[in-house]
């Protein structure tokens, strides 16, 4: 007898948690353990930095999240999905609330002046690429088929 299959990814973990584990083991390691010198810039520019990658990431996350809503499909990957997103920020990046999760931590990164959580961001990407993304890919291409296969090939991953 098999098992019955669930309508699901099977994400390794939520991908706002997963963020946040990277940035809080960043911060605790930056100011418990390594302590670095911290970025070197000025402060006008680093707040201008700052600004910029959670302006836009919110902004990303935010309208992608309105694209959901609209389609009425939910956007958390261990709830079904029940249609696939390909308009307004989805036309440009097909994973753009992971970019815009992205772009805050970096900005947040900046903001805590904190080395060590940038240093931490090749396996925060491998993460959230292996554990997350290839495997919402591999479910949506089986749920959706040949239109989704389309758009995979068609439209980048994040930009």
């Amino acid at each position: 007898m098999t098992e019955p299959t669930r309508d699901v990814p099977g994400v390794i973990a939520p991908p706002p948690l997963i963020f946040l584990g990277f940035l809080l083991a960043g911060l605790a390691l930056e100011f418990l353990v390594v302590r670095t010198q911290g970025l070197d810039m000025p402060n006008t520019l680093r707040w201008t930095v700052v600004a910029l990658f959670l302006l836009t990431g919110i902004g990303s996350i935010v309208a992608a999240l309105g694209r959901f809503r609209a389609a009425g499909t939910p956007a958390p990957p261990w709830q079904p999905a029940t249609a696939f997103v390909a308009q307004g920020i989805y036309r440009f990046s097909r994973n753009p609330m992971y970019l815009g999760m992205l772009l805050v931590y970096l900005g947040l990164a900046v903001a805590a002046n904190a080395p060590v959580v940038l240093w931490l961001l090749l396996p925060l990407v491998l993460t959230i690429h292996y554990g997350v993304i290839v495997r919402e890919e591999r479910y949506m291409a089986e749920k959706f088929g040949v239109p989704y296969i389309n758009y995979l090939h068609s439209v980048p991953r994040w930009l």
